[in-house]
């Protein structure tokens, strides 16, 4: 897969994606990461690429043609356009299930506003989505790119050192997940779990799927409600949705 950034900091944006397991995979030619300047596009001797919104408001808007005339370099490049994703918070919420089918594009683009935006016609020209991390603002799109770029890489092969290492995540299948613990066996009086040190494999399984279950259920009860559960599971479920329910002591 390779990734595009087009941005005002590129350099922000190289920092980020030549680091750890990101940084490690593209060197081994796992993903390839691409950083554009925006400004290098700019049609006047200051190389400036914002300018005052028409009907007035507060701040900046980036301008169409610089934007466009980097994206058209870009398909340039390619010799095909990739599919464009500008990051808004008007944009639906990333999940997990989207990155795991953005995880499926040979190209991705992630066109990084600021200020207050970008002029609209891009948008319509160019974007194939919008997205966003969270309901909040933020002062541009590149802290929210790099976390979209970052999800995605992780789904592609050679990125990290094996499968079961993002298949057993919190959301990957729908779950939180279970509790980790490492050594000392014993911490501060704090034990580990008895069948972590059984090395009893089916029963390791079967607890850390247990816990997925009630993790999900204590802090996000709303994941459980279209997920279809064995006869077991759902025992269980209304075991715990009963303890939860009732008043502490």
């Amino acid at each position: 897969m390779r990734i595009d950034l087009i941005t005002l900091f590129p350099e922000m944006c190289e920092t980020v994606m030549a680091e750890s397991i990101i940084g490690r995979a593209r060197k081994k030619g796992a993903i390839q990461v691409c950083c554009h300047q925006i400004r290098d596009f700019a049609n006047n001797k200051h190389n400036r690429v914002d300018d005052c919104p028409f009907g007035g408001g507060m701040g900046m808007l980036l301008m169409a043609e610089p934007i466009a005339l980097c994206l058209d370099n870009l398909i340039d490049q390619l010799g095909e356009k990739p599919h464009v994703i500008y990051m808004s918070p008007q944009g639906k919420t990333l999940t997990q299930q989207h990155v795991r089918e953005l995880a499926q594009y040979e190209n991705l683009a992630f066109l990084c506003g600021h200020y207050e935006g970008i002029d609209e016609r891009i948008i319509d020209e160019y974007v194939d989505e919008e997205l966003s991390i969270g309901d909040y603002v933020l002062t541009g799109g590149e802290l929210p790119a790099l976390v979209t770029a970052d999800a995605v890489s992780r789904m592609i092969d050679g990125v990290l050192s094996d499968q079961e290492c993002f298949e057993e995540e919190s959301h990957f299948n729908g779950l939180l997940e279970y509790p980790h613990y490492t050594r000392p066996a014993v911490w501060r009086g704090r034990k580990v779990p008895d069948v972590l040190l059984a090395g009893h494999h089916g029963n390791v399984e079967k607890w850390r799927h247990e816990q997925s279950l009630y993790r999900t259920l204590k802090k996000r009860p709303e994941m459980l409600e279209n997920a279809e559960f064995s006869k077991a599971d759902k025992k269980l479920l209304e075991k715990w949705k009963t303890e939860l329910e009732q008043p502490e002591n």
